[in-house]
């Protein structure tokens, strides 16, 4: 089912083209001017507009310019009984998607709806993919994770309102995405706006857009977050730092099912789903007045606590691998297996960064290892503790052991200073011989070394 505008100064085309939409099971609106057509195309999203060419006042070629100019996004088919080939021209360079002759059959009508409905739906699905090769897939293994994904499948399919909790790097946005991809809106799109990163000030214009004029250097219609996300669903991150100005009015789009654009006069119908998420704590938030309590009991409906890493370990190995293959084949590197003393040493490191810390590690380790990324390998990547020792533990073992990890160190950090393998010898007091033979005894990879820079 599409929303369809039509826009006729005949009535009687009008009366016939919204019959066979309605019979079809197309939502549809008439209008019988361009004029007419701009006030609804601000108010409502419609998936597509019929417009006839030649009209009393604004014809349907000046209401092309004019969508263009608002940044409207809906695509328009022109019908007339004058067509030409110039005519034809012009309105496809303004962005027509086609180009219709009357009179045109009831066939042929419902054939150019479903056609631009399937080029939609393939843009859709672009962006989606697009989105899955450029994330994650969630990995776990332990029960922590099981319990939160049975709880993910339980509340996918409704229109429930989630809230998300948990430390930074926990994977917060990667369950609102499977939360959307599971749902009756997974052809719709997902959105996202992370609260903290937008400055108070422009907030308000991300989230519900703004007109042509609505401010300085607004120099064309903006489209907000909430019309962005119209039939899908909108992921609104760190929800917890949202100015208490926003927050009412934020309340209010929730309540009413509406967003006003800025500089607007009008409000726009939107139908989305709100998924938020935060690290912070709400229940305090509330007390100290940061967060409105009204606002808290609409998002706070259904919470989903993700654990982090270190409550976990059990799922850093599966983890690894996975990080481990897919950083290898970005960089056609050679795979490199983990040692279980090396997995051991990550299962007892505390994580403060969480799954995304633990993909960086992953990284770092490919690069300085050898065949097989070992024990000392792990102590030497990951932080440093502000008195010089592995923050998962004091390197222990043999002296030899700790002045290797020293020597793979502090090798790896001057070859990533220098681009030349003759400046960093030079900067060691090396022959660069001596410095080559030296990477080869300590196993760090050049080559991979120098696909990182």
């Amino acid at each position: 089912m599409a929303s369809l505008l039509i826009v006729d100064d005949d009535a009687s085309t009008l009366a016939s083209l919204a019959r066979a939409f309605r019979l079809a099971g197309h939502e549809t609106a008439v209008c019988d001017s361009a004029a007419r057509a701009l006030e609804l195309v601000k108010t409502q999203p419609f998936d597509l507009i019929f417009s006839d060419v030649v009209m009393p006042g604004k014809d349907g070629i000046s209401l092309l310019e004019e969508l263009k100019n608002l940044g409207a996004a809906v695509p328009v088919v022109m019908i007339s009984g004058q067509a030409n080939i110039e005519m034809a021209v012009r309105a496809t360079r303004l962005g027509a998607v086609d180009f219709l002759e009357k009179p045109i059959s009831t066939d042929k009508l419902l054939l150019t709806v479903e056609n631009v409905l399937r080029l939609k739906k393939l843009e859709a699905e672009n962006r989606a993919l697009r989105e899955r090769i450029g994330g994650q897939d969630i990995v776990h293994t332990g029960a922590a994770m099981r319990r939160v994904m049975a709880q993910v499948e339980r509340v996918a399919a409704s229109e429930t309102r989630v809230c998300i909790l948990g430390e930074t790097g926990t994977g917060k946005e990667l369950i609102a995405r499977v939360l959307h991809a599971r749902s009756p809106r997974s052809q719709g799109s997902f959105v996202t706006l992370n609260c903290a990163a937008v400055p108070s000030e422009l907030i308000e214009s991300e989230l519900f857009g703004h007109e042509k004029g609505a401010f300085t250097g607004a120099t064309m219609r903006h489209t907000g977050k909430f019309e962005q996300a119209h039939r899908g669903t909108l992921f609104l991150d760190e929800i917890g730092d949202m100015p208490l100005v926003m927050q009412a009015k934020l309340l209010r789009v929730l309540e009413e099912g509406r967003v006003e654009r800025v500089g607007g006069d009008r409000p726009v119908a939107v139908d989305v789903r709100v998924i938020v998420a935060t690290h912070r704590n709400l229940d305090e938030l509330v007390k100290q007045g940061a967060f409105r309590e009204d606002l808290y009991h609409r998002i706070y409906v259904f919470p989903l606590v993700l654990p982090p890493l270190r409550e976990r370990p059990e799922d850093i190995e599966a983890l690894v691998n996975y990080f481990s293959q897919r950083i290898s084949a970005q960089n056609a590197w050679k795979p490199k297996p983990f040692s279980p003393e090396a997995i051991e040493e990550l299962q007892r490191y505390r994580w403060p960064g969480n799954v995304r810390e633990l993909r960086n590690v992953v990284e770092r380790l490919l690069l300085i290892s050898g065949e097989i990324v070992d024990r000392d390998a792990v102590l030497l990547a990951l932080p440093q503790q502000a008195d010089g020792a592995s923050s998962a533990s004091a390197a222990k073992g043999p002296l030899s052991q700790r002045v290797e990890a020293f020597e793979r160190q502090t090798i790896v950090e001057e070859l990533k200073r220098n681009a030349r393998m003759t400046d960093a010898a030079r900067a060691l007091g090396l022959e660069r011989s001596h410095l080559y033979k030296k990477c080869q005894q300590l196993g760090i990879d050049l080559q991979a070394l120098r696909k990182s820079e």
